[in-house]
């Protein structure tokens, strides 16, 4: 009877352990991401950009980043446009941003399969953004077929706003070190930057902000010191 008692202590006891799993509280990724524009230039083109992450998880659902992006924001074609509008940003932006992913709330066993719902997640952040736009100001009046194009640089801020997924993928511990990541972003800015259009006025009347839209695919890796979850965070 004595020895019966002292197992169930020790399993009590153990309990907790097996309940928790250590995690890599860095990660860095990078990958190539479709923006749209939405702004008072009425089409809505699309454009390419590549990006660079580096965060730090408080948890595997938890986590304070920063993001780099560089690449085209399109929109416009002059030669449709009844003002003649159309515009190239060769843009640059930087945000700080945090994430909280649906596994902080769901059960913490490992259940297989079903462990891919726990890698959804929303986030928000700020950032700056560095327009350097080519914009066209009407046709050439000496040729028709071309538009007069002006050049103009400035800086706005913006604010992100992340819905995505991280697939996970251990390595040959258990670990999950390997990451797929899909995420769609909205970018809203403060200002008139973003397609060289300056709509001051028409903006403060109608209340739209320019937006641009970043739907990227890319891979993370998760290294550095460990940390200790709560829930089972490994394969095995």
């Amino acid at each position: 009877m004595k020895r019966i008692i002292i197992c169930i202590l020790v399993l009590a006891s153990a309990r907790p352990l097996f309940a928790q799993s250590n995690f890599y509280k860095f990660s860095v990724g990078g990958g190539v991401a479709a923006t749209q524009s939405f702004t008072e230039v009425q089409k809505h083109s699309f454009g390419f950009a590549g990006y660079g992450t580096l965060d730090y998880l408080f948890t595997p659902f938890l986590s304070l980043g920063i993001e780099v992006q560089k690449g085209e924001i399109n929109g416009g074609n002059y030669k449709t446009s009844w003002l003649n509008r159309e515009f190239v940003n060769s843009y640059k932006a930087l945000n700080f941003n945090a994430k909280v992913s649906l596994g902080a709330i769901l059960d913490g066993r490992y259940n297989g399969p079903s462990d891919l719902l726990k890698g959804l997640y929303i986030g928000t952040g700020i950032g700056a953004i560095h327009n350097d736009v080519l914009y066209s100001t009407g046709l050439d009046p000496e040729d028709r077929n071309y538009a007069t194009i002006c050049h103009v640089t400035s800086k706005d801020i913006y604010f992100p706003f992340n819905l995505g997924i991280n697939v996970h993928f251990a390595d040959g511990e258990g670990f999950y070190r390997y990451v797929l990541n899909f995420n769609y972003q909205g970018n809203l800015t403060l200002g008139e930057g973003l397609d060289g259009y300056d709509d001051s006025r028409n903006t403060f009347r109608s209340g739209t902000l320019d937006v641009y839209t970043f739907f990227s695919v890319g891979v993370k890796y998760n290294f550095g010191t460990m940390g200790l979850s709560r829930k089972t965070w490994r394969k095995y």
